[in-house]
Formats: structure tokens, sequence, C-alpha cells
């Protein structure tokens, strides 16, 4: 059945999905609307993350989001992984390598890609920043070249090829430069090198470094840079290009095998031939509806617009994150408005900030035109917008991916923690701690479910929760009375009574146990269920089942005790203990081994479905 209207999204960068996930949710219950995004690729590329990659902080797949994970609970979205050649305005068609789609309305989001600005040699000797390809390809340069300089003989040739320069001093520049002055340390020991051989240089052809943000922070980046080993050069861009050498405009040669190009971006070259008016860089202008100057129906967002803001001192829109996704969101708008026969919505930038890392532990920021900051503090900030934004695009499993290559996966304890937070640490060590926690909780469940080894049986008709509407008022019962004398300890010593957490419940607490056990029915039902909770944690320890989630229980577990006024001072090792074997300690010798990959596989299978490296139209026309 033909889709009443089609809405057709080219690009899957930061604009194009921002439009996309707007667009989506606004029509999740119009079945007659179709959203087709197409893309190149299978996958957005976290473009802000790529000196990460480029320099061997992370793994190449931690800045992949793969578009099926992002969309798989969008139903009215179809991914089409194709490159677009032709864009017919006039009969509303566009044509791709393998097939064509009409439109009603479609918004352009093919981003940008690297300005040489027709500077000699860049094109065919320079090394570019703006894909994971080229990250990617940067990354295997550097390896091959520093290995190569291991073994060769020749001083000067050997001093190029340890020396790397970056051209363009924005935000990519600097933290490329950042980056790559944290790597030469594994770089070096890899190859049994010293680091003292590498050098690095920073060249900007402005007399500033980081024109966005301040002064201040300025001042501060170059300082951490110089400390670090850096070379900076202002006012001084680069001529000519050779493939070991570079020329300044002032002439000084720097021999070098390896220039990084970060100096400039133009608008993605394939919209040329698309009949849609250019301003510089080759950017298509834009009204303030992101509608394309004299194309009917076609929006633009991201890096490929071109238009002046008013409120920015008639400024054309930064071609930043930030930028891209908020001309994502008006053209979405405004679909929906033309489409709704509503009003339609005026752009208006909005930049809270801007945040840069210089490496893996240091970084400069200048949030809503007045806060500064720098060192850790700017790194966090820079960390939770990452973890902002995929979790603004619906994306869990990213976010949890993102922790994980950020701070737990990644070598030489490149983040803000350091090695502190890492995960490449021998878990086999926690396997005694989890058969001995695994064995007392088995032994307790036991003891109350057979009234064994002095223990009375929770399994009977007697009720052995300890809270004062199940007593029996002529019982005078003072056991939790007794127990309020014992002596505060972190262990049992002998003689010694030891002291409850807690000789009575809070007022608050006790509300909500007398609500969820009200009587003794309830209760004998709960000491039931409880005893074969104690059971299957300890079973689950023993074995190493689901250690993570038997260790999580466990702390919830000690903490209602506490407050149940039921758990000793001297059992609260009970929660660091937890705590310890939520570190994957089921991996060593226990079940976790195979059954967490297994499971991992066959769930992300049915949330999912089926990742693959080419998607093709999968909603019906």
């Amino acid at each position: 059945m033909m889709a009443k209207t089609n809405i057709v999204v080219i690009g899957a960068g930061f604009a194009g999905v921002s439009a996309t996930k707007k667009l989506s949710k606004h029509f999740k219950k119009n079945k007659d609307v179709l959203i087709t995004l197409i893309d190149r690729h299978s996958y957005q590329t976290y473009m802000t993350e790529l000196h990460e990659v480029a320099a061997g902080r992370v793994e190449p797949d931690a800045i992949q989001f793969d578009l099926q994970r992002l969309f798989n609970r969008n139903k009215n979205v179809d991914i089409v992984t194709d490159e677009v050649t032709n864009l017919d305005k006039e009969n509303k068609v566009v044509t791709t390598v393998k097939s064509t789609f009409k439109y009603d309305y479609i918004v352009l989001a093919m981003g940008g890609e690297p300005n040489t600005f027709n500077i000699p040699g860049v094109a065919e000797h320079g090394l570019t920043l703006w894909s994971w390809e080229d990250a990617n390809t940067l990354r295997r340069h550097i390896k091959d070249t520093v290995e190569d300089a291991a073994n060769e003989h020749d001083v000067e040739k050997r001093k190029a090829m340890l020396t790397m320069v970056v051209s363009g001093a924005g935000f990519t520049g600097v933290e490329m430069i950042g980056d790559l002055m944290e790597w030469k340390d594994r770089l070096a020991i890899d190859n049994k090198l010293d680091p003292d051989e590498f050098s690095f240089y920073l060249v900007e052809a402005a007399p500033i470094i980081l024109g966005v943000v301040t002064e201040i922070e300025q001042k501060k980046a170059e300082a951490y840079l110089k400390k670090n080993g850096v070379k900076i050069i202002k006012s001084n861009g680069v001529s000519n290009v050779e493939t070991d050498k570079i020329t300044l405009t002032d002439g000084t040669v720097i021999p070098t095998h390896t220039l990084i190009w970060t100096a400039g971006v133009k608008a993605n070259s394939d919209v040329e031939d698309f009949g849609i008016e250019q301003a510089r860089a080759g950017r298509l202008v834009a009204n303030k509806y992101m509608e394309a100057q004299g194309a009917k129906d076609v929006y633009l967002a991201g890096d490929v617009v071109y238009y002046e803001e008013p409120d920015n001192n008639n400024q054309p829109v930064p071609q930043i994150v930030q930028s891209a996704e908020q001309t994502g969101h008006t053209a979405a708008a405004n679909i929906i408005a033309s489409y709704e026969g509503s009003e339609k919505v005026a752009h208006k930038g909005n930049y809270q900030g801007f945040m840069i890392s210089i490496g893996s532990k240091y970084g400069v920021a200048y949030l809503m035109d007045k806060i500064h900051l720098s060192g850790f503090m700017a790194m966090a900030v820079k960390h939770l917008i990452n973890l902002y934004y995929l979790f603004s695009i619906g994306s869990l499993f990213y976010m949890v991916k993102y922790i994980h290559h950020e701070f737990f996966h990644n070598r030489d304890g490149r983040n803000i923690f350091r090695k502190h937070l890492s995960r490449y640490g021998n878990v086999l060590w926690s396997f005694p701690m989890r058969l001995f926690f695994g064995s007392m909780w088995l032994i307790e469940g036991l003891k109350k479910m057979f009234g064994i080894l002095g223990a009375a049986s929770w399994f009977g008709d007697e009720v052995a929760l300890p809270f004062s509407w199940l007593q029996d008022p002529t019982s005078g019962a003072t056991e939790a009375v007794e127990a309020v004398k014992g002596v505060f300890s972190l262990s049992y010593v002998y003689g010694e009574e030891p002291m409850m957490v807690l000789d009575k419940m809070p007022g608050w607490f006790e509300s909500i146990m007398e609500f969820m056990v009200p009587n003794v029915q309830v209760a004998l039902f709960m000491q039931k269920t409880m005893t074969l909770v104690e059971i299957a944690i300890g079973l689950a320890l023993i074995f190493g089942l689901f250690t993570w989630l038997a260790s999580a229980v466990t702390i919830g577990l000690v903490i209602t005790f506490c407050l149940s006024g039921m758990f000793y001072w001297a059992n609260m090792w009970f929660i660091p203990a937890a705590f310890s074997l939520m570190n994957g300690a089921g991996r060593a010798l226990g079940l976790d081994y195979y059954v967490i990959p297994w499971l991992s596989k066959k769930l992300g299978k049915w949330w999912y479905g089926d990742i693959k490296s080419i998607y093709e139209r999968g909603i019906e026309d």
C-alpha cells in the first residue's frame, strides 16, 4: 500500500538523526506518513570523538552508532544504505545508486567535508579527520609510520617520521593534537622508542587558537599544550605539503611524514549539482524556516546550511553539533507545520557553550556565556553532554557502551579517572569471595527452610519477622530490646554481643512495611519467599550465574534488613563484598562466561533485529 506522504532525510549525521527522530515521534500514530533515512553508511558516526579513534584512545567501533539500533523502535522509519546521485526537485524524486525515491518533503542533511582551500599538496599528502574512515586511516598511518621509524637508521629521516603536525587550531585540531601527545607514551613503549624523540606541532594561520571561546580558555589550553611538549605556531599557515615535509607561509620548513589537516570545512560536494543557491564554502542558502532558497518542500540541516542568524550579528549558523541538531529540529518542525497547515517556526540558534578536550584528562569549557571550566570539571561536563545526547536520541545501549569505552575499557588510564575504573583486571581473584559469599547465603537460606543449625524454621506457622503489629501482645517478647545492648563492632569478637544497625524501624519505613505486610498470612508468605530468595542468591553466586544481579539484590536486601531493625553492624561487609562481585566475578569459573554473551546476543536480536552493514527498503511503499 502506497504511503500517502513520503518524507526523505538524506544523511544520518547529527542533523539527519535529529530531524528523523523528531519527525518519527510526531507521526508515530499516523500510518499515512513514512520517513525514509538514506545514508551511504549503515551507522551514524559520532563526529566529535573522531580524534579518540585516530589517536588510539578508543577502538573504532566506539564511535559507530548503528542506525538499526537507533531507530529499531521507530516503526515509521525506513533505513536505507545508499548514495544519492541526483535530486529532481520538479518531479520530487531522489535518485540513488541502487534505486529512486519519491518524496513529498525532503531534508538535505549531508554534512560537510574538509576544505583544503586549494593549498598545494594538502589533498595528495595531507590526512583529514572528517569521517570514520579518515580516523582509521590516520590511526593506521601513525602506527605504521612509528613502526617504520623504529627501524630507521637515518637520524634526520627518523626525526621527520616521528614529527606530527596538525594544521588548524579549532576544536578538532586542538583535540587531535591533545590525544596525539598522550598517545606517544604507548607508541614509544610498543616500538622501544624514547618518548622524547617525538615532536608535535599545532599550526594556526590566525593569531589565536580556539577562536570561539574566550581568552581565558585559549590561554589555559595553550599553556597545557606547551607544558606537554606541543610547539604552537600562530599567524603562520601551511602553504605547501610534500610527502616528507611541509612549508609554512613565512617559508619555514618542517620535515614530517604526518600532516593532519583540520583547517577548514565546506559543504558536502555532492550537493553542488542539486541546483540550489550556494554561498561561501559551497553551503546551501536557507531561509529562516530552513527551506532551501527557491526549492519547494526542500529543507536543509547541518553543515550544508547557510543561514545568517539575526540574533548572532548576522553570522552564518556555525558548523557545530549544536547547530546541526537545532537546524534538524527546525527543518522537521516546519515539515510538520506544512503537512498540518499550521504556522511555521523561524530558526533561532541557542548555543549553550563549547567544550574542548585536550587529551583524555584535561579540557576547557565556556558555558552559557559566563561559566569558565578547565581540567577535570570541563571533561566531566563534556562526558555528561555526550551521555545526554545519547539519552536524547533514546539509545540506552550506546549510553552504556560510551561509559564502557570511555572509562572501563581503555588502556593506559586515558580517562579522567586514570586507571581507577579500568576493567582490565583478573577477576579470577574474586572467585574465593564469590564461593564464600554464595555459601553463606545458601546456608542461611537452608537454615531458615529446615530449622537446622540452631535456627527456627521460617516455613512454619510462627511469624519470625520482628514487626510490632504482627506480634502477640501477650508474648512479652523483648528480643529486639535486648539486641540493642550489644557492642558496636564490624566483626564478631569473643564475649561481645553484636549491635543492631537500627534498634527499630524509622516511622516512614514502618508505614511502608505495614502496608506491604499487613497481617500474619502475608508475613508467613513473605518469610517463605525471602528464604527462597536467599537460597537463590547463594546458588547464583556459587555457580556464577547472573552474578551482577544477585549482588545487586544482596545490596537491596541488606538495606531493607537494616531499615527493618534486623541487621547487625558486624555484617555490614555484605555490601562492599557484593559491590566487589559486580565487576564480572561470574566470568571466572562461572556460568556467566557462557550465559551472558548468549543472552546478550539473543536479546539484542529480539530487540534490535538483524544488524547489517547494508540496509535496504524494509517498509512497503
